[in-house]
């Protein structure tokens, strides 16, 4: 049977390397959310634009063929 005898350092160690788990999945899961926030603030952005654009402006995007009324 070995005998396994846990220092303090050893303790110490395995706590530390716990609580720097914690503290990189919390950095991660924040950045993921600054990232998906980030995101909506542009597609926002995009739809204001979009929603505001003037006649010249979807006149220009547009490809299709054109028809005069006469």
């Amino acid at each position: 049977m070995i005998d396994e005898k846990f220092t303090l350092a050893d303790q110490l160690n395995e706590a530390l390397q716990k609580e720097l788990k914690t503290v990189k999945k919390e950095a991660q899961q924040r950045e993921k959310k600054e990232l998906e926030q980030q995101r909506e603030r542009k597609r926002k952005e995009r739809e204001e634009r979009e929603k505001n654009k003037s006649f010249e402006e979807l006149l220009a995007e547009y490809d299709g063929p054109i028809q005069k009324y006469e």
